[in-house]
């Protein structure tokens, strides 16, 4: 409908209550940082936050609780509204999207050299999180959210949007 300019290079984006938050790289270092975002108005700069260590690029929301993947870090943050941090994560793999469905969190996974992608579930509540694989995805493949009904991700060297059940 209509292309809003971003303050830097867009990332992550999730529904968060009423409003989008995004997370943007901005400048020479790739510091990331949280902003939030109207579709009518575009994004408020003065809600500018820098994120942990300056780094996360997959967001995800669930309710009040808002999931920033750091893949570099290969861990999740779990953050309230206000970017306060509640809990980490630490991974096993590392994160190339996260989605909610049920009640239960979703992530695509790889190995550290970024091959062998899979769509799995992630067991972050644990003591020790287990990622469990549920299919291979044979791209690569960034980002994810669920529509109700399918689950969808990026292909980006084709430049095309999947849609897929698993």
């Amino acid at each position: 409908l209509r292309e809003i300019p971003a303050p830097g290079k867009p990332y992550g984006l999730a529904m968060f209550g009423s409003e989008l938050r995004a997370v943007v790289s901005i400048g020479a270092d790739d510091d990331r940082y949280f902003f939030r975002f109207d579709p009518g108005t575009g994004f408020d700069l003065s809600s500018k936050t820098p994120c942990p260590d300056f780094t996360g690029s997959h967001l995800a929301a669930n309710g009040t609780t808002l999931y920033l993947a750091q893949m570099g870090n290969r861990r999740l943050l779990v953050l309230d509204g206000a970017y306060n941090i509640q809990r980490e994560v630490p991974l096993p793999t590392r994160i190339g999207g996260l989605g909610f469905a049920s009640g239960g969190l979703y992530v695509i996974s790889a190995d550290e050299e970024w091959e062998n992608l899979h769509f799995s579930s992630l067991n972050g509540d644990a003591e020790h999180p287990q990622v469990s694989e549920i299919a291979s995805i044979p791209f690569d493949a960034r980002a994810l959210t669920f529509d109700g009904s399918a689950w969808w991700t990026s292909h980006r060297e084709a430049s095309e949007i999947v849609s897929f059940t698993p």
